[in-house]
């Protein structure tokens, strides 16, 4: 246990990937308050001297919001579109909160076909590698203005391990609507428990992850835990807590039991 604190206190380079769920409030609305919380800690983390690194969904949740939609849309077009006017919109935000803790942010918007194609792959590290020396806040979303079925991540958990494995990150943390990962739902039983520590994500915890999601957003703990599996097998540690106060990030830093931390594997050499 002591080792787990010791490695996340330590951690230099992280990933933090906000969900929409704790961006907007449930009328679709973007959350300022929180997000102007969540500019001046990862601000503040910058100050320190840590790489921050920001993967954040709501796109098409400000898009909505944007355009008085009520239900999100349901044809590629429309949510290429929707993303495209709430992309702006949601940088604008982020832009103006950032600057006003003296952080400066730049735009990474990805495809998967960047991952899987060698020379992109290595301009995109070149490109993250050199904003993190400048000591610039890169600010990644998938970029759905374009994607198409064969080039989408699918989600931005399974993005946000993409992005910690392709920078060699040292920690990702997954602020969400949830707690952390519990034994069962805690909806539906009274022995449902938050799992403090995980060793390895198995097929078990995918049986007991359920497919939650809400109307905002596209993940649930199952995307959460795919995300888990591939940072941790890359022998990155990866926390799951609440958003609600981004604040949390620092008890994570100071190695207090915060949500749910899934272990990263130690890599052995032959």
């Amino acid at each position: 246990m002591q080792t787990s604190i010791s490695r996340l206190k330590n951690a230099k380079r992280i990933v933090i990937k906000v969900g929409t769920s704790t961006l907007t409030y449930s009328t679709g609305r973007i959350h300022l308050r929180r997000i102007e919380l969540l500019a001046r800690t990862l601000s503040d983390l910058c100050h320190e001297g840590r790489e921050i690194v920001l993967v954040t969904s709501g796109a098409v949740g400000v898009g909505m919001s944007k355009i008085g939609l009520s239900e999100k849309p349901k044809t590629t077009r429309e949510k290429q579109a929707t993303s495209a006017i709430g992309q702006s919109e949601l940088m604008s935000i982020y832009g103006k909160l950032f600057s006003e803790y003296g952080c400066d942010v730049a735009q990474i918007l990805l495809t998967k076909d960047v991952i899987e194609n060698e020379q992109r792959k290595q301009n995109a590290i070149t490109t993250f590698n050199t904003l993190l020396e400048w000591g610039i806040v890169p600010i990644v979303n998938e970029n759905d203005a374009i994607s198409s079925e064969e080039i989408e991540f699918g989600d931005n958990d399974t993005l946000s391990a993409m992005v910690a494995t392709l920078i060699n990150a040292d920690l990702l943390i997954i602020l969400s609507d949830i707690d952390g990962l519990y034994s069962a739902d805690p909806h539906k039983s009274e022995d449902a428990r938050l799992i403090d520590e995980i060793d390895e994500v198995t097929d078990e915890l995918f049986k007991i992850a359920g497919s939650a999601g809400t109307n905002r957003g596209t993940g649930g703990m199952h995307t959460k835990l795919i995300a888990a599996k591939k940072a941790t097998e890359a022998g990155i540690n990866m926390v799951i807590t609440n958003g609600q106060k981004p604040s949390v990030i620092y008890d994570i830093l100071e190695g207090k039991q915060t949500g749910t931390l899934f272990k990263g594997q130690i890599k052995t050499t032959n």
